[in-house]
């Protein structure tokens, strides 16, 4: 639980780094919308970038992040929920509050204005906060699609699964078919944790637990049907103090080469001592 209060003065004292490996256990599917589809390819195309490569967007890991955390601290049923849309069949319920100690809302940010409960009154919410979390888009490393790999893909670095849905009457297929990442792949991720104050020490923890939770769920589309599943690996975690900004101060190396539970380790052990302002 924060300790955050509504007096808890707010001053950079460094940035917590973390970087490393997110491995594809199997394939992954984060998708670029209908606008993207190409004649003769997928129905579901995967989001690429600029030079034809797939990535994943910051927004959609630190989406996943976010949904995890709120199942896993309680924070889903309705008197906690707000719609961020309500548009017919399309309704985008997410946790919110003004609570100074709200976790998420310290993580993730929130800002000033009315919102709609899902359940009970629409209220003002007054407490802005900076989100702490940044989460940057994380590109392939091209070298994890091998040459064998390449060899069995449907595409030069993709495949493609299909998939039937059928009608339980007639027995009718409705084929589709999914683009997807092939298991194997691997892709570079970076995230900071602005740390404003000694209380946002503790935001760390949360952190490590989203992303462990994250690897026993599923990352993108069609996760209850196999993919998704991915590892982190070979992370490094360094903390940076205002004086590497101010005067060149040196980084300090707190975890290389770990896996989360090592990170982790690191977290639970006199992990605020070694964050030095």
């Amino acid at each position: 639980m924060s300790t955050h209060t509504a007096q808890t003065q707010l001053q950079l004292l460094g940035k917590l780094i973390l970087s490393g490996e997110l491995h594809c256990e199997t394939g992954l599917h984060i998708g670029a919308g209908k606008g993207s589809l190409e004649i003769g390819g997928a129905d579901n195309p995967v989001v690429k970038d600029a030079f034809g490569l797939p990535y994943i967007p910051g927004s959609s890991l630190r989406g996943k992040l976010r949904s995890l955390l709120e199942n896993a601290m309680g924070l889903t049923s309705p008197a906690e929920l707000v719609y961020l849309s309500r548009r017919r069949g399309q309704e985008i319920r997410i946790h919110q509050s003004d609570r100074p100690d709200d976790e998420i809302g310290l993580l993730f940010g929130r800002a000033p204005g009315r919102v709609e409960r899902v359940e009970g009154e629409a209220f003002e919410m007054r407490a802005a906060s900076p989100a702490r979390l940044t989460v940057y888009d994380a590109p392939l490393d091209p070298e994890s699609i091998t040459a064998q790999m390449r060899e069995n893909l449907d595409d030069e670095i993709t495949e493609v699964k299909s998939e039937n849905a059928i009608d339980r009457i007639t027995s009718q297929a409705n084929p589709r078919t999914l683009e997807r990442v092939p298991a194997g792949a691997r892709f570079k991720i970076r995230m900071v944790l602005d740390v404003l104050c000694e209380e946002d020490k503790a935001l760390a923890a949360r952190l490590f637990e989203g992303l462990r939770l994250l690897e026993d769920d599923a990352l993108g589309g069609g996760g209850s049907r196999g993919s998704g599943r991915v590892r982190f690996a070979n992370l490094k975690l360094a903390w940076r103090n205002r004086a590497f900004y101010s005067s060149g101060g040196a980084e300090a190396e707190l975890a290389a080469g770990a896996d989360l539970a090592a990170i982790q380790s690191a977290v639970a052990n006199g992990f605020a001592e070694k964050l030095a302002n």
